[in-house]
């Protein structure tokens, strides 16, 4: 494994072919008196810590350090919220939580801080790679015009992803583990928050790559979560990690390619032709290299790691 010793300045990490496949976001620079440590990540964390203890209780939350998990992600207090699809919901909806827990929620993504998160995101994504962006945008587009129930986290200009996980801690260390449910080809945004030192821990593991590489809090890492197995180093016992995580479900896209219907019902429909269901059985076969083909080409110089 090699140690990645990243200070948060936006990289691109490339694969054999020079597609970017990995973006080290990082944190934009302070420009003009904005101090992004001050204004957006420490009050994310904050509000995330705030948040934690009025869904679970003080005592209860702070438990989670401690508790020993099942969970293939990791024994960290979690909750995600917006629109998703998959483990049995028939169309694209938002994901069901308590009247409390939405107000929660909604405050969270009321604050400029996460606006700012958000935003920074799909700027970072844009650059990194604007075709897989666009289609994120367009397909998420797609979807929530055709259904009025659908309420997006944050409008599209701030953010192209469905769905988002708060990690609340109060250390979030994942376990290895791949988001099967993702989009193959897709990215997943990852902010870490929180009082931690990264010299120290809270590191991302991508295992695959033999990578383990430095996260500061307040930066932001893009990943194929779907097909690169991926953990965090732990933090020491005094310290606090929190995770802010955005992606969508690869589901979400199959129901757009469906005119808005699942597979089943559209192979099992008699109304479906001979030559819809060859062309289908091409689209398939295909999808992969044409999802590979929106990885954006890096034509600058190489950073060795």
């Amino acid at each position: 494994m090699q140690v990645v010793h990243w200070n948060g300045e936006p990289t691109p990490l490339v694969d054999a072919d020079d597609n970017i496949l990995v973006g080290l976001g990082g944190f934009p620079p302070d420009r003009n008196g904005s101090d992004w440590q001050r204004d957006v990540a420490k009050p994310a964390a904050e509000a995330m810590r705030a948040a934690a203890i009025q869904i679970y209780s003080l005592p209860r939350w702070m438990r989670k350090r401690f508790q020993h998990s099942t969970n293939r992600r990791g024994g960290h207090a979690a909750k995600s919220v917006g629109p998703s699809m998959g483990g049995g919901q028939p169309y694209p909806q938002n994901l069901s939580h308590t009247p409390r827990l939405l107000a929660i929620f909604s405050a969270l993504f009321a604050l400029k801080c996460f606006e700012r998160l958000a935003g920074w995101g799909n700027t970072l994504f844009e650059a990194f790679s604007p075709d897989l962006f666009n289609y994120y945008r367009a397909k998420l587009a797609e979807v929530s015009a055709n259904d009025p129930r659908i309420h997006l986290n944050f409008p599209l200009k701030f953010s192209v992803f469905s769905t988002a996980t708060f990690n609340f801690g109060p250390a979030t260390i994942t376990l290895p583990h791949i988001d099967f449910r993702n989009l193959a080809w897709g990215w997943c945004s990852i902010t870490a928050l929180g009082d931690y030192d990264p010299d120290f821990g809270g590191h991302l593991v991508l295992w695959d790559l033999k990578l383990i590489i430095r996260f500061p809090p307040g930066s932001t890492i893009f990943i194929p979560s779907a097909i690169l197995r991926h953990s965090n180093t732990n933090i020491r016992d005094h310290e606090f990690r929190f995770s802010f995580t955005q992606f969508t479900p690869a589901a979400i896209f199959r129901w757009a390619y469906n005119g808005f219907r699942t597979d089943k019902d559209v192979e099992e429909s008699k109304f479906t032709t001979a030559a819809e269901h060859e062309q289908r059985r091409r689209d398939k076969e295909r999808r992969w290299k044409e999802g590979i083909k929106m990885y954006q080409k890096w034509e600058g110089p190489i950073r060795t790691l």
